[in-house]
């Protein structure tokens, strides 16, 4: 009935799409869409002096609009952005919050991912306080990292704590899509059972956070690659046990080298589960308790082009750069270097 791919309703919309099909035209490369708009709308006009061939027309392209979920235009209508997790400049952060912002503003980033959320403060600010710093530094904070603790569930209540309500109720006044937890505390994947159950949580979390009409998701570090539960690695459970419709995935590229996986693999593995991703090249490391470090995007040892182009392709929509290691760079530079690098590619 709608003889169009995902690429060209990617490529143009899908109501664009629809035009194209009332007008049986097919669906315009990005550089001709001007003069085919033009052609479509001469098109149509001529249908008018035909009305049983219009109405047909007309109706068949509604009826195949409405099987396009409300998530499948969602997603289509989702800008794709490029940002810098805080953590990259933790140092600066805790010193001067403001300066070391305004730094990162001048770089050219537009958006940020915050760290650092304590006592219901961002970097020391209320929620609303920050929100203003950021909108006067014309940035975004699209997702930030707040660990979910086992205790932030109430087991004989059935519902979460206050302490994670407000971390949902803070993170949408800073306008965020995804409320990230970076981690997975021991205690919540001492057994399968265990680990299972939180998953339940996870979704439960993705059910609060849409109230607000935002997302529910989890970072990956190494372990849930390198650590298994009944022969399934934490990060298969994960992945299998969570809702894709509540809970968002943000694939750290980097993080998984140190357990031998590779994001390639999981991203064909399971595609289009990647909303976000934290962009990170890898070397060996010289120091620190982990076989490898991160470095300036395209100086290690992940085809990270390779990785964020696959990611792009499959729905990533936020490509996030983190550093953690500098090899004698400040760390300011070092984000400096990979926000060029990333435009370079495209990004």
């Amino acid at each position: 009935m709608y003889p169009y791919s995902w690429e060209d309703i990617q490529t143009v919309g899908p109501i664009y799409c629809i035009l194209c099909y009332i007008s049986g035209m097919p669906p315009p490369k990005i550089p001709y869409l001007s003069r085919h708009y033009f052609i479509i709308l001469s098109n149509i006009s001529l249908m008018k002096n035909s009305r049983r061939a219009f109405l047909k027309k007309s109706s068949m392209a509604l009826a195949g609009a409405t099987l396009f979920s409300a998530d499948l235009f969602a997603a289509i209508n989702t800008p794709e952005l490029l940002g810098v997790q805080l953590y990259s400049i933790r140092e600066d952060m805790k010193k001067d919050p403001l300066g070391s912002l305004k730094k990162v503003a001048e770089i050219g980033y537009k958006n940020v991912e915050h760290a650092n959320y304590i006592d219901r403060k961002f970097y020391g600010y209320g929620a609303k306080e920050f929100r203003k710093i950021l909108d006067d530094l014309g940035l975004k904070m699209p997702s930030g990292h707040t660990v979910m603790r086992k205790d932030h569930w109430d087991e004989t209540k059935n519902d979460f704590t206050d302490a994670w309500k407000w971390t949902v109720e803070d993170a949408a006044i800073l306008g965020q899509q995804i409320v990230i937890s970076p981690s997975l505390e021991q205690a919540q994947r001492k057994t399968y059972d265990d680990l299972k159950r939180f998953m339940d949580v996870f979704n439960k979390s993705g059910e609060l956070c849409k109230k607000s009409g935002m997302r529910f998701g989890y970072h990956n570090h190494a372990f849930e690659f390198s650590e298994k539960l009944n022969d399934q690695t934490i990060f298969d459970i994960i992945l299998q046990n969570t809702d894709p419709k509540l809970v968002a995935q943000q694939l750290d590229v980097g993080n998984m080298y140190n357990a031998g996986a590779k994001a390639l693999d999981v991203m064909k593995k399971y595609p289009d589960r990647f909303e976000s991703m934290h962009v990170k090249d890898e070397i060996k490391s010289t120091e620190g308790h982990e076989p490898y470090e991160s470095t300036i995007l395209g100086a290690g040892v992940i085809p990270v082009k390779e990785i964020i182009d696959l990611g792009r392709k499959s729905g990533t929509k936020h490509f996030i750069v983190e550093q953690e290691s500098y090899q004698g760079k400040t760390p300011m530079e070092s984000i400096a270097q990979d926000f060029k690098i990333m435009k370079k590619w495209g990004y």
